[in-house]
């Protein structure tokens, strides 16, 4: 079985590479990852994005590089390629979502995350990922901002340094509500870090519209030079609530122009981790949606506001 190839429907201008889309398995939680990976290729994307959890390629069950070989083939089977996320909510600690973090007060916590990244790492080299994703933690309660900027900035260099032997990108991504929350975060980080060659970005659209000053496409722009990773979903202002296309307020052919002008050739991966329970439904809706918006980017780069389509069924609501 073979992805199916883009059509011309979705591909941008002549001359720009068309973008490449994927679907995250924290959207296909209750499937198997062999039946999810059929599903995504069947449905014609070009990729997954593989969040390391209990239920798809626990990095703590035994034989993880038997079973991560394993995957490598599937994957090469179906044409998919993949970027390896690390947004599992309870693998690290049953009681604690997203816990431990790299900003906890115990140095042993912070060296469990940091044991996560670095086999997310070796997962990703043995996969071929372009990527692997992270995000920086929310402070615990009482934590000044300094210390917890210090806590991420002595984590982080320990796995950008086993990313590099391994030639795999660190792609953070700015989250709302954590530490590293925005772009101008990111930038923080770059320059304290001393700006290292695999440190890059991983650009959520959604988290765009819910808290950056800049609209989502002109965020694209001017994160394109460290752009590693891009996960997309609609959502509303001020509210951290990802939603099927055309539920939030996103104008997505904007976006996706700006997205396919900067060359960026990594995956934009659909993450609607709370829709699970009918993820292949929404597997199924969102890739026609990415390419119709896609296709009127490339008609007409700057369209007005406004929904590019209706979903396959004819509506924006499932």
């Amino acid at each position: 079985m073979t992805a199916e190839a883009p059509s011309s429907e979705g591909r941008p201008a002549s001359g720009v590479a068309p973008l490449r889309f994927g679907y995250g398995t924290n959207g296909l939680a209750d499937l198997r990852l062999d039946d999810a990976l059929a599903l995504l290729a069947d449905l014609g994307y070009d990729g997954v994005g593989l969040t390391l959890d209990h239920m798809h390629l626990d990095p703590f069950a035994p034989d993880l590089p038997f079973r991560t070989q394993r995957v490598a083939r599937r994957l090469d089977e179906l044409g998919l390629d993949v970027t390896v996320e690390t947004g599992a909510r309870y693998v690290l600690d049953p009681r604690r979502k997203h816990g431990p973090s790299l900003l906890d007060s115990d140095p042993d916590d912070r060296a469990r995350r940091i044991g996560l990244l670095i086999r997310a790492v070796q997962v990703a080299a043995d996969l071929g990922a372009h990527a692997v994703h992270c995000f920086s933690g929310i402070p615990p309660a009482g934590t000044d901002p300094d210390t917890a900027w210090q806590r991420l900035s002595t984590a982080l260099p320990q796995v950008l340094d086993v990313a590099a032997a391994a030639d795999v990108p660190l792609a953070v991504e700015p989250e709302p509500g954590h530490l590293l929350a925005t772009l101008a975060d990111f930038d923080r980080l770059r320059h304290t870090l001393g700006d290292p060659d695999n440190l890059g970005l991983t650009l959520d659209i959604g988290h765009c519209q819910c808290l950056e000053p800049l609209p989502p496409a002109d965020c694209v722009r001017a994160a394109a030079p460290w752009l590693h990773h891009v996960q997309i979903e609609d959502m509303r202002r001020g509210l951290h609530e990802h939603l099927p296309f055309g539920d939030g307020e996103i104008d997505f052919p904007p976006v996706l122009a700006a997205l396919a002008a900067t060359g960026y050739q990594g995956l934009t991966v659909v993450e609607l981790p709370r829709h699970s329970h009918a993820g292949p439904h929404f597997a199924e809706r969102s890739l026609p949606f990415l390419r119709r918006a896609t296709a009127l980017a490339a008609a007409d780069p700057g369209p007005p506001r406004g929904d590019p389509s209706a979903t396959p069924e004819g509506s924006n609501t499932p």
